[in-house]
């Protein structure tokens, strides 16, 4: 007599659902995760390190404060062009004074 084997469904009947609310619910209300570790060696601090993680949608970081990747030229296309603009009005300055000490230096060289 053979019993017929049942084999759990990796994605049983809700799971998915379950999961989708679950994310729903994590990217809505935010989590954090956080952890310190320490490496001492005879009561002596060796090394730190904190790690913070935090899983939120886009909306409820900036709700949070949390908006780091819009400064981030390597994240933002838009801090990017900020950076370059503020970079070329820099330049700019740099050549508006050197050309305003060129005539100068001219004098200088032919007294």
């Amino acid at each position: 007599m053979s019993m017929p084997s049942r084999l759990p469904e990796p994605y049983g009947q809700g799971s998915g659902a379950n999961l989708a609310d679950i994310l729903e619910r994590v990217l809505d209300k935010g989590i954090v995760i956080a952890g310190d570790i320490r490496i001492n060696l005879l009561d002596i601090e060796l090394l730190t390190i904190k790690l913070r993680l935090i899983v939120a949608s886009v909306d409820k970081a900036k709700e949070m404060g949390i908006d780091w990747w819009e400064d981030d030229p390597a994240l933002s296309s838009r801090a990017r062009r900020n950076e370059l603009a503020r970079e070329n009005t820099e330049l700019r300055e740099r050549l508006a004074r050197l050309e305003e000490l060129e005539p100068q230096r001219a004098e200088e060289e032919s007294s």
